[in-house]
């Protein structure tokens, strides 16, 4: 690889395109929209259910799974167009069909009608997905894209801390329709300061052609690397053990322990670990390097998921316990993942924005489906849920030991 080509590894600002502390909450806003539209649903999914005449509770889920579904095809779109015509008008274009369809959402009659407008949200919103990861990628590469990462992760993770407690507030006040409407105002805000702020990340000069073939040869050359394959593989595999307690967590709150008005602080205490496990990433990636920590936290959530399932088991689950383990393994995931996507594109620099729409694609696609399996299986207790945990993280390890020829726990 020449020097015109080969990724930057040199940990330093002047690679933002402005300053670095706004280049990074900027990347983490766009970052926190996917999970502000996930995460205020949970304290709204029974009020939606009543309202559009949804009986069983575990259809409700639904209107996260449409959302995802929309947000994964959609990636397959946005990455070539960056490429083509760069990074910023792909990604306004993006965030302004995200405040229409929320404005749909908002004014829906039906349960389809809803459905509906959640696939058109997710795939949206996924302009944010792809294009922020290219943007990064333009930037950075290796130890400080996933440095650079886990910054913007603590900052994305104050979404789904507070997303659901800007769920409860408004049902407090008013009807779920107004989350919607919240989310759609929020997201133009963003939309707004990443406009008048952020300048074209993409050079002319490796702008690429929408013609089939190249897209094609740019898929291969993901399909042909094997740690993107296998890094994008096991990112799936851990999205579908978080989207399905996503799905799971307002049943397993309100039904098992019984304490449907604790929601927002259960799901706060839970996911709050992983912001803390960027945070503690981002501090010590430079040093260790991406592979040894992600490689540890992964046979940590596999070692934490069986403890949980044991204690199911043996009759030992209690509130307390549930969100201790849960936490516990959700700050192993976040070690992980803050370290995966950096890895999943530390080869793809030429092809950064299809490479990410491709990734996106199947760890979105994959972990919804995943998530939807564990979701639809919830039976009164939480065995689905941590078996899923134990199994998703299992089958993760494998394809990374097989990506890495064996060769895992090492720096590199």
């Amino acid at each position: 690889m020449d020097q015109q080509t080969a990724p930057p590894h040199a940990e330093s600002a002047d690679r933002a395109p402005l300053g670095f502390g706004e280049f990074v909450a900027i990347v983490a806003a766009l970052m926190s929209l996917t999970a502000l539209g996930i995460d205020s649903m949970l304290p709204a999914l029974p009020a939606i259910g009543d309202s559009l005449g949804v009986v069983e509770d575990n259809r409700r889920q639904l209107v996260i799974t449409a959302f995802l579904l929309g947000f994964s095809f959609a990636q397959l779109v946005y990455g070539p167009l960056s490429d083509r015509f760069g990074r910023k008008p792909v990604l306004l274009a993006g965030l302004c069909g995200y405040v229409v369809a929320n404005a749909l959402a908002a004014v829906s009659g039906s349960f389809e009608l809803l459905l509906l407008a959640r696939f058109a949200s997710g795939a949206g919103v996924a302009a944010a997905r792809v294009v922020t990861i290219a943007i990064v990628r333009d930037c950075f590469a290796g130890r400080a894209m996933a440095r650079v990462m886990s910054l913007a992760f603590i900052v994305f993770m104050a979404a789904p801390v507070l997303a659901p407690a800007f769920g409860q507030i408004v049902l407090l006040f008013g009807s779920w329709r107004l989350i919607f409407g919240g989310i759609g105002g929020v997201a133009a805000l963003i939309a707004i300061w990443f406009w008048v702020r952020m300048p074209e990340t993409l050079p002319f000069e490796r702008k690429l052609s929408l013609d089939p073939r190249r897209i094609g040869r740019g898929y291969m050359t993901v399909l042909r690397d094997r740690c993107a394959v296998g890094y994008t593989l096991a990112a799936a595999a851990l999205s579908g053990a978080l989207f399905g307690f996503i799905g799971s967590v307002q049943q397993i709150v309100a039904d098992i322990f019984e304490v449907p008005h604790l929601l927002t602080l259960v799901f706060a205490c839970v996911a709050g670990t992983m912001a803390l496990a960027s945070f503690i990433n981002a501090r010590i990636v430079m040093r260790l390097g991406t592979r040894r920590i992600s490689h540890f936290a992964l046979a940590g959530l596999i070692g934490i998921s069986a403890v949980h399932l044991a204690v199911v088991w043996f009759g030992g689950e209690s509130l307390v316990s549930f969100i201790i383990l849960q936490a516990l393994m959700m700050a192993c995931f976040g070690l992980a993942t803050s370290n995966f996507s950096a890895m999943a594109m530390e080869n793809m620099g030429e092809v950064a924005g299809t490479a990410s729409s491709f990734q996106g694609f199947v760890t979105t696609l994959g972990g919804a489906v995943l998530g939807a399996v564990i979701g639809q299986s919830y039976d009164g207790t939480t065995v689905p849920l941590y078996a899923g945990f134990l199994l998703c993280g299992t089958a993760a390890f494998i394809v990374i030991a097989i990506a890495e020829r064996g060769r895992m726990f090492r720096p590199s």
